[in-house]
Formats: structure tokens, C-alpha cells, sequence
């Protein structure tokens, strides 16, 4: 037996209370969503000088934009007069500028205040300074990061340092080329569940013999109940019998050609922190991105993305894509028949993670970290 009581094979979980109370939520928005790097969008759907889109991190609304020099914007989603919702479409485009549509005070892509009604007998308002507040911005693997916090963490120790914990190192995500593959599937799941329940069954396969046979058909060792980011640097191989990562274990689509012999037919798996999943195989990658809305509901975003000449060409991406879609609904059905119980007297004092599952623990270490508990 250890100090906790519990026999050495098995380590505590979470308290029940931090999958289900609003104010341990509230704090995890306010120190872990709100002052991290948060992945905030695909850089393709801002295709153009004028897109935008609204996202919500944390308790904040932010608006993201393509300005004239091509450069991704990011700004809080609030007008400087009144305090007005800017922007209240989730996407759309713009010619020239934001206008609030409650006073009329005007935008233009960079932020700056550009016209508002008498505004020109109002010379000492600065067109700056009272323009929309900016939020740090980075595109990375092709993909929209922000961080609300005054004096962002370095976004190389933070969300680079997780793939390299992962990996081993950056360069070996580099041959999968992500920002220049394309979307050849996007699906957006409404999770009744809270967002830890969903970063801790992706991490751990312990239940993957039970709930996910078509993933253990094409990745064997799965069955065993060792995730591959157990692991530094490993990727589970397919199963011998298995031509590609599709739902029936058929031949997949064209080799990423960056992808090493060592990389070939294996899957790797990475999380980083706070809400992303990052899948590579390959012929394609799935890039998850969660939206925690409260403590017991979640978005998750999920794009399946290939060769532009795979997409541009109309071929059919479906059994690639059913496969991890199945594995989805099948993870996501585990959290949502978890949630209810992490309210029950019974898990007040959590649950256990057993030795395949122990690296969860130091997920749940950063949690309480991140919120000085």
C-alpha cells in the first residue's frame, strides 16, 4: 500500500467536483484557456483579406480576421465605445471594416477606429488608442493560435514543447507538411461532457479493446491497453494485414510524401495542451480542436485533412475519415456516460487510473498546477 491507501498499481484521479462545478470551471477558463495558447482556427478559413470569425475562448469572444498584408488579426469581439458585441456572426466577410451596430463606431482590418458618427468634431480621441484591443496571434501547422494573457507564454516552450514531449522532437511532425494539406472532411461534435473526461480517454487505451474494434483491427497492439503516447517517440504500427488507416483496414490515400520509412504505417498521437489532438498517419492527418462551453459540455472540432491534389481531385476520403469518426462517437459516448457520475458521493473523492493509465496523472498534476489547487 502506498501513503494514499491504495495498492501501488493504482493512483488517484481527480476529485468528481472538477469535472462539474462552475467555479472550478470558471478558474479553468481563467487560467488555463484564457492564459495559454489556444487554437483558435483553421488559417484556410480565413482565406481571404476581410474574412473573419468569431470564437469563444474562455469567457471571451475574440475575432479573427485577414488583414491587407495577409497577416492573420486578432482582437477582443468588443466595441470600444459602449461595450457592444462587435461582430455577432460565427463567420462571413467583410470589404473594408467592422462597424458596431449598435453606435456605428467603425474598423477597419488592423483595428485602428477609422469613422464614427462626429467623430471629425472629436479630434482628440485617438484613432489608435481607442481602436479594437489586440490579441496575440501565431499561425502554426496551418492552424490560428491566440492567447488572451497580457504576457503570453512562449509559444515554443508551450504548445512546441508538448509535440516534442511527445515526439522526441520538432522535426519529426515537420514531414507531414500540415499547413499545406487540405480539409477533405470537417465534423463538429456537441459532447455532453467535460473536457478533461475527453483529453484522458484520448490519452489512454486501456479501454480501447472494449469500445473501439475497428481502430484494434488495424492498430493490434491497441488491444494490449498501452496508448502509443504512453510512449515518447512511438508510433503503433498497423496490423500486418492492414494497407491503410481506413475503417476496414483498405488502401488508403497518397503518402504524405514527407513522411519518413520509420513513420510509415503507424499512427502517433499528441495532445497539447489545453485542447488540442493532433493524428498522424500517413496518408492524412485529424486535427482535433475543443471548445469547453461549461463544465459539463464541450465542442469538439474535427477536420481530416489530405494532399490538396487528394481533395481537389474528388477522391473518396469516407473510409479514412468513418474509421476515426466511429473511434469519436465511440470516445465521446464513454465521456458522456462518465459525466454523470462524477457527481455521484460515491466519486467525490475520484476514481483510479491503473499502471497503462498513469501518465494520466501527471495530466491531472498540470491541472490543479494551472489552478493552485
Amino acid at each position: 500500500m502506498t501513503m494514499t491507501g491504495l495498492p501501488e498499481s493504482l493512483i488517484a484521479t481527480l476529485p468528481g467536483d472538477h469535472y462539474t462545478d462552475p467555479e472550478i470551471f470558471r478558474l479553468e477558463q481563467e487560467r488555463i484557456f484564457e492564459s495559454m495558447w489556444f487554437c483558435a482556427a483553421r488559417s484556410a478559413d480565413l482565406d481571404k483579406p476581410g474574412a473573419f470569425k468569431t470564437v469563444d475562448v474562455g469567457r471571451e469572444s475574440v475575432l479573427l480576421t485577414r488583414s491587407r498584408d495577409n497577416s492573420v488579426r486578432a482582437f477582443f469581439n468588443v466595441c470600444r465605445h459602449r461595450g457592444a458585441k462587435l461582430c455577432t456572426e460565427e463567420s462571413g466577410e467583410v470589404k473594408r471594416a467592422f462597424q458596431c451596430p449598435y453606435h456605428a463606431w467603425t474598423y477597419d482590418l488592423t483595428g485602428k477606429l477609422v469613422a464614427a458618427p462626429n467623430l471629425t468634431k472629436m479630434p482628440d480621441i485617438g484613432r489608435t488608442e481607442y481602436g479594437l484591443a489586440n490579441v496575440a496571434v501565431r499561425e502554426w501547422l496551418g492552424y490560428v493560435w491566440v492567447c488572451l494573457a497580457e504576457n503570453p507564454p512562449s509559444f515554443e516552450e508551450s504548445v512546441i514543447q508538448d509535440v516534442v514531449a511527445r515526439l522526441g522532437d520538432a522535426e519529426s511532425i515537420v514531414g507531414y507538411d500540415i499547413e499545406n494539406l487540405e480539409l477533405g472532411k470537417r465534423i463538429v461534435y456537441d459532447v455532453q461532457a467535460n473536457w478533461k473526461l475527453i483529453i484522458e480517454n484520448f490519452m489512454e487505451c486501456y479501454h480501447c479493446a472494449t469500445i473501439h474494434p475497428e481502430l484494434t483491427e488495424v492498430l493490434p497492439e491497441f488491444a494490449d491497453g498501452f496508448a502509443a503516447q504512453y510512449y515518447v517517440g512511438h508510433g503503433a504500427e498497423f496490423g500486418e494485414d492492414v494497407k491503410g488507416f481506413t475503417v476496414d483496414g483498405s488502401e488508403g490515400l497518397d503518402r504524405i510524401p514527407g513522411v519518413s520509412e520509420d513513420q510509415d504505417r503507424r499512427y502517433y498521437a499528441i495532445t497539447v495542451r489545453p485542447q488540442v489532438f493532433i493524428n498522424l498517419v500517413p496518408d492524412h492527418v485529424i486535427f482535433h480542436r475543443m471548445y469547453p462551453v461549461a463544465a459539463d459540455r464541450t465542442i469538439v472540432e474535427c477536420d481530416w485533412l489530405y494532399l490538396p491534389h487528394v481533395v481537389e481531385s474528388g477522391k473518396d476520403v469516407s473510409r479514412s475519415v468513418e474509421l476515426f469518426d466511429r473511434v469519436n462517437r465511440q470516445d465521446f459516448d464513454a465521456c458522456e456516460r462518465c459525466q454523470p457520475a462524477m457527481s455521484s458521493r460515491l466519486y467525490a473523492k475520484g476514481g483510479v487510473l491503473v499502471p497503462s493509465e498513469h501518465h494520466i496523472g501527471e495530466f491531472h498534476d498540470w491541472v490543479q498546477g494551472r489552478l493552485g489547487t
